[in-house]
């Protein structure tokens, strides 16, 4: 069944996903999550350079292929990862394979994964007690990527349905215009360590920090789903999977230690000072 026709579509079912989610996640209006979000942004410098400095990494991180081509760098080590895995993926995607999982799965790991994320920003904006979780939230992405970046350009490794042939890209079949419309933001030999992983359990871990009980059940759950996608996909091997994940338990706990400090002194509102009746004279 095919789900996407072109990014546009994407585009769709994520807003769609982030508001049932946010909906969930704060048991109230999406809107007026939303809407916190939008004034933390003009009245918080310290949330505005947060949510940056999160945006500047993700920035990097669409650009790493264009620096990776003008690398003059031909090593990839795929083969270490076959000789060592051999048809493990191949066996599981054959075991499970059926038309309508491979829907779920695609759906998961393009729309509910970059979702989640998204609405863990407003769910925590939106919750004052969790605002914590927000700065918790930009510097474990950042440390994720800026983690994982050097890794996709020095230590290549290509998607196992490209390298195995007894591998099928099943995405193809919900998302044909995947390699044209999706693939300039994921490249074929980015596989090193598992971002799918490491921000799905980041995700997770700081739901659970946040003491967000419906949040965190439907994140650990959804996280367990997208690591399992990765595999019946045909995209990642299981040692990108073992890397992402202590990726994301390393980025969660150190981005929760370094949100517990206001690093660069920032007000967490902009305030105007009265005039001294002196000034006014």
């Amino acid at each position: 069944m095919v789900l996407f026709d072109n990014m546009g579509t994407v585009a769709l079912y994520t807003t769609l996903a982030v508001i049932v989610l946010v909906a969930y996640g704060i048991a109230g209006n999406p809107f007026a999550a939303g809407f916190d979000y939008l004034k933390n942004m003009v009245t918080s410098p310290r949330y505005l350079i947060h949510f940056v400095a999160m945006l500047a990494i993700l920035v990097l991180n669409k650009n790493e292929m264009k620096i990776e081509r003008n690398m003059d760098y031909h090593v990839n080590f795929t083969h270490w990862f076959h000789s060592l895995e051999g048809d493990l993926v191949a066996n599981l995607q054959h075991l499970f394979h059926n038309p309508v999982l491979t829907t779920v799965l695609s759906f998961l790991y393009i729309v509910v994964f970059q979702a989640m994320l998204i609405a863990s920003i407003f769910i925590y904006t939106y919750k004052s007690e969790s605002k914590q979780m927000f700065y918790a939230t930009c510097y474990a992405i950042m440390i994720n990527y800026f983690v994982a970046i050097p890794f996709f350009l020095f230590f290549p490794v290509d998607e196992v349905w490209s390298y195995a042939p007894n591998v099928d890209f099943l995405m193809l079949d919900a998302f044909p215009k995947f390699e044209t419309q999706y693939r300039a933001l994921s490249g074929l030999n980015n596989c090193f360590p598992s971002l799918h992983t490491s921000i799905s359990v980041t995700v997770a871990i700081l739901a659970v920090r946040s003491g967000n009980k419906k949040w965190a059940a439907l994140t650990c759950t959804m996280a367990v789903a997208i690591i399992f996608s990765i595999f019946y996909l045909g995209i990642h091997w299981f040692i990108d999977m073992c890397g992402g994940v202590v990726l994301g338990i390393l980025a969660s706990t150190i981005a929760i230690k370094l949100s517990q400090t206001n690093l660069l002194r920032l007000p967490d509102r902009l305030t105007s000072r009265p005039f001294a009746r002196e000034e006014l004279k």
